[in-house]
Order: structure tokens, then sequence, then C-alpha cells
């Protein structure tokens, strides 16, 4: 059972006097849990899947949910063997899935969407994967080449079924998926360094680290070494080239049907824009931005694009 359908069956359990087992057997609503997932999660996502029409964003609903219940495998504390079999219990789910017959209740609500808009299984099964690299973890120092293997895999993946749910799968939508993939996954990195090495993790690149001198073995040798904020002011470089790239692609696409993505760039170059006005030398002081301008950029690019 997964983590987070666990926690949803308690809370239900907690406001009845009903076991378990009952009610699971009472069909509690797959696209109910998913909607929820996501509203608990606070995540930027939601801003997106908010404009989409109401099938379309079920179907996100449930990636998203699928997504964040595979990262919470890889990321709660946990042995590492348990975890591998849980993601490849997760493999087992994807293939029931694409047979007709999952089991939980996030592939339950996945059933439709990947009937409907064909939503592709290795993506699914990249996710994992993805999830994989870091539960064999913990991640430190990659070589470029694995980190954009991770980019591809935990973002890249996650754009290719977003662009299904979009209803805009012509070339070069898959090219903005992987671009706009990566962009986004390397903002993350850049804005969750201190956090991450913190929990012994480091997902900026070898190459830079060497190229820049920066040789801290530990979180906290690596957050004082001052290099340290060369090496994310040129990782920030290739987010706002991945950005760029993105773009372009877009200007080749329907953009009513990519407006998802469209506003989830815009909240993502504002936050690498925060990060960089900040500056790379306060590693520990958190950059967020706030609901007011979340809601401006949104109508921004609902009315204005």
């Amino acid at each position: 059972m997964a983590i987070n359908e666990e926690r949803y069956l308690t809370e239900q359990l907690a406001t009845r006097n009903d076991s378990i087992a009952t009610v699971q057997a009472e069909a509690i609503d797959p696209a109910r849990y998913v909607e929820d997932v996501v509203a608990r999660s606070g995540s930027s996502f939601r801003l997106g899947m908010r404009a989409m029409p109401k099938e379309r964003r079920a179907a996100m609903y449930a990636i998203y949910a699928f997504c964040r219940e595979v990262d919470d495998v890889a990321d709660e504390p946990g042995l590492t063997a348990d975890k591998i079999t849980q993601l490849s219990e997760w493999r087992v789910e994807i293939e029931r899935l694409y047979k007709g017959c999952p089991v939980r209740l996030t592939t339950k609500a996945l059933l439709q969407p990947v009937r409907v808009f064909d939503l592709p299984k290795a993506e699914f099964l990249e996710v994992i994967n993805g999830m994989e690299m870091d539960a064999r973890g913990p991640i430190w120092a990659p070589t470029l080449d694995e980190l954009m293997l991770y980019c591809r895999r935990v973002a890249g993946a996650v754009g290719m079924l977003s662009i299904h749910a979009f209803g805009e799968t012509r070339p070069p939508a898959a090219d903005l998926a992987v671009s706009l993939g990566n962009a986004l996954q390397l903002t993350n990195i850049l804005r969750d360094v201190h956090e991450d090495a913190a929990d012994g993790r480091l997902y900026l690149p070898r190459e830079l680290l060497e190229k820049h001198h920066v040789v801290g073995t530990t979180s906290d040798a690596l957050l004082a070494d001052p290099s340290t904020a060369l090496v994310c002011a040129e990782l920030a470089i290739l987010a706002k080239q991945s950005f760029a790239e993105a773009a372009r692609h877009l200007q080749n696409l329907d953009r009513r049907k990519m407006r998802p993505a469209i506003l989830m760039m815009a909240v993502y170059r504002r936050t690498l824009a925060l990060l960089e006005d900040r500056g790379w030398e306060h590693l520990g002081q958190p950059v967020r931005i706030s609901r007011a301008e979340k809601i401006w950029i949104a109508l921004r690019h609902s009315f204005f694009s």
C-alpha cells in the first residue's frame, strides 16, 4: 500500500467505526483521492492544473499523485532494500494498470486517462527509475550525465505524460517536455541545495565542483566553501538555457493547450530570478513566491498570453 494511500485510509477510518477492510471495500472515489493528494501537497503545479478542462485536470491530478507517492518511497526514512522492493511493487502495479486491473487508488484514477489520453507506460516506469536513483542513494555530486539522466527521469518523464494530458503531442511537444523538465528540476535543485545537503544529498554536478575547486565531502564543508556559489551560478545558466529551449519549442505549439506548462514555466523562471537576486552566497535563506504573485502570474498568462 502506498504511503499516502495508507494515511488516507487511516484518516477515513478515524472518522468512523469501520474496519480498514470495510473502508477499502466501499470503493473510495479514486478521483477524489488524487485530488486530495494534490490539494494537500501545496505544490505550485496545482496552479497549472487548475487551468485545465475537467477531464484533463483529473488526468493531471492522477499523474501528480503517482509521482508524489513514488517520490515518498524514495524520500521517507527506511532501509534501501525496502524502498527498492516498494518501487518494484509499483512497477508491477503499472503493469496491472495497462492490463486494466489496477488495485491502488492512484492507479485506479489513472485508468481512464490512460485509455482516453494514451499516456505512455514507459514514462511511468522512467519516473520509478528516477526515484530508484534516489532510493539507492543518497545522491552526492553526480556527473553531469548522471544529473541529466536523473532530470529526464524524474521531470522529463512527467512532462512526457503531461503533454498527453494537455492534448498537444505534435512535434516539438516532446522536446518541450524534456527541456522544460530539465529547467524545472534544475531550479528545484538550486532552490534546495541547503536543505538537500542537510539530508546528505548533493545534486550539484561533479564536473562543476571540480572546475571551481570545491573539495568539501560533508554538507557543512560544502556550504561553507565560497566557491559553491560559483557552481550554483553556472548551473543556473544551464537552467536558463533549458527555459529558453522550452520557450522556443512553445512557439510551434498550441499555447491554449499548453497553458499549464506556460504557467509552470513562468512560476519557476520567477523562482530562479529570485534565487539569483538573493545571491548564491546565501544558500540557507529560503526563497518563495508569494501567493499574491502566483495569482498575478496565473492571471497574466491566462488572459494576456
